[in-house]
């Protein structure tokens, strides 16, 4: 047995951890000894006790690493471990690294280059908007967009990313077999094609409450740093942040209505230091190092036409007024310098060519697909 396979048996141990993986390894030598050393050995390191070293003896023995290789291949995934070159350099660092990582798709030395996206499943409109739109922009200045695969602000993030043309890492919470929520499936195999799905969770293991939060750590610990879009004050967002924060990353939060519940995760953030993001260029400052000035705006800018939709000189202004975010009709008129009954004939029309969409509140949205149709 080698090394990466030792590795991939001990992440099947239940109860067994990183941390306490890490300190047999510091006596024992290597992972592989940890699986022929006795329990006497296993419990001079800090931590084991009688009862773990005990559930290490026991299991190690009735754990077959190849048929659990055969599982994941049945499902085109791959296992690294912390011995292959694939294996996020930037995970190592973390206090507490995944002994594997079962993966679909491949990680790349590039998405060392990554921003976490988190917030809430139930989000608002404007929390959807802004992962969505912010994503799509990182993807564009060539980042990689880290979530978490989760209904709400984590399926927009990597629908973004991925019409940007970008990559994008779903981390989930459970097996890559037992994929949650079901519904994502389709997503999750368009990100494989484009980035990677990755999950610490031997085959078979089913996602619950106490997954979720320890796999946040694996989205902050890829990630530079991690945006929080909307969370309450107690949402599993916030652990996340608090995860990148102990692991060293700059934690960026969008700021909402304070009426707003989802508002109030990212306003305390932002009291407690964490960097506001108005717009694409507060993240992009922040790593200024890494991208070349020329190409600082690109994501900002609306391109000039879509190639299936002919617009007129007074559409196009219209596009480009609702670029940034959606608006309510009355600002927009007011920018556009234009009387209503006029304004209204082209949003019809915009509407009818579906280039935008009229939402409640007498609201107008370019449609979701817009962007990756401009050239």
């Amino acid at each position: 047995m080698q090394q990466r396979e030792a590795y991939i048996v001990l992440n099947m141990i239940e109860g067994l951890g990183p941390v306490s993986v890490r300190r047999l390894i510091d006596v024992l030598g290597s992972p592989k000894a940890i699986l022929e050393a006795d329990r006497e050995a296993l419990m001079e390191a800090r931590g084991v006790g009688e009862k773990l070293a005990l559930k290490i003896v026991v299991q190690r023995d009735g754990i077959d690493f190849e048929e659990e290789a055969e599982k994941a291949a049945e499902i085109g995934a791959r296992i690294i471990t912390p011995e292959d070159d694939e294996y996020p350099a930037a995970l190592k660092t973390i206090h507490d690294p995944p002994l594997a990582l079962y993966v679909l798709g491949r990680i790349l030395p590039k998405d060392s280059k990554a921003i976490g996206i988190v917030g809430s499943r139930s989000t608002s409109h404007y929390g959807l908007t802004a992962a969505d739109r912010l994503a799509y922009q990182l993807g564009q200045t060539g980042f990689t967009v880290v979530s978490g695969l989760a209904r709400g602000t984590d399926t927009a993030a990597h629908s973004g990313a991925l019409k940007s043309g970008g990559r994008t890492i779903a981390v989930l919470g459970g097996a890559l077999d037992c994929l949650y929520p079901p519904e994502n499936a389709e997503l999750a195999k368009k990100i494989s094609k484009s980035g990677a799905v990755v999950s610490e969770y031997s085959m078979g293991r089913k996602a619950d409450r106490m997954t979720f939060p320890y796999r946040n750590r694996i989205i902050s610990g890829i990630s530079m740093g991690v945006l929080v879009t909307e969370s309450a004050i107690k949402g599993g967002s916030m652990h996340s942040a608090e995860a990148a924060m102990e692991q060293g990353r700059t934690v960026f939060a969008l700021p909402g209505r304070i009426d707003t519940p989802g508002a109030r995760g990212p306003h305390m953030l932002i009291k407690n230091g964490a960097k506001l993001v108005e717009r694409i260029d507060d993240i992009l400052e922040e790593y200024e190092f890494l991208i070349p000035p020329s190409e600082r705006e690109a994501p900002e800018a609306a391109p000039a036409a879509r190639p299936d939709v002919p617009l007129s000189e007074e559409e196009s202004k219209i596009v480009e007024a609702l670029w940034q975010e959606p608006l309510d009709i009355d600002t927009l008129g007011r920018g556009m310098g234009m009387k209503s009954h006029q304004l209204s004939s082209l949003l019809l029309g915009l509407e009818m060519k579906r280039v935008i969409r009229m939402l409640p509140g007498r609201m107008v949205e370019l449609a979701e697909d817009l962007k990756a149709g401009f050239k």
